[in-house]
């Protein structure tokens, strides 16, 4: 008899392990608990997906940092976003704002200096923020 987690010999091809995960490298000059700190240490606990740091100096008044991650699924969004919001407030850096959090589509949290925007790939490959804040635009004048 088959337990549900296991497949029988011949289900088809075999199924491979997980991959391990890369160790998160923070970029040089991050300060150790700063709130930057935080929040990719979080998102990288979380297991976020293709994650990416826009630093909005000269582009924005509105934060230092615009980072992009992406979840699995929408419950994986929203824990992403509360786990995120617990973790700051217990660093010492305030209370964050959350919106978007009951269709967990597209969670932005908003943390002042940092702003966390958390998508399902679906919705962050339509929204194309990386774009929009010209990331990877090495060529552009």
């Amino acid at each position: 008899m088959t337990s549900a987690h296991t497949q029988p010999a011949d289900a088809g091809a075999p199924v491979s392990a997980p991959s391990p995960r890369a160790p998160l490298v923070l970029p040089e000059g991050v300060e150790p608990g700063s709130l930057y700190d935080v929040v990719l240490r979080s998102l990288d606990d979380d297991q976020a997906i293709e994650l990416v740091t826009i630093p909005l100096e000269g582009k924005s008044s509105v934060a230092d940092y615009m980072v992009i991650a992406s979840g699995r699924s929408t419950r994986q969004v929203a824990a992403m976003a509360q786990k995120l919001s617990e973790r700051i407030k217990h660093a010492g850096h305030g209370h964050v704002r959350i919106e978007g959090l009951p269709a967990a589509d597209w969670v932005l949290v908003d943390a002042g200096d940092v702003v966390i925007h958390l998508f399902r790939p679906e919705v962050r490959s339509f929204y194309n923020l990386e774009r929009m804040w010209g990331f990877g635009d090495a060529g552009a004048a």
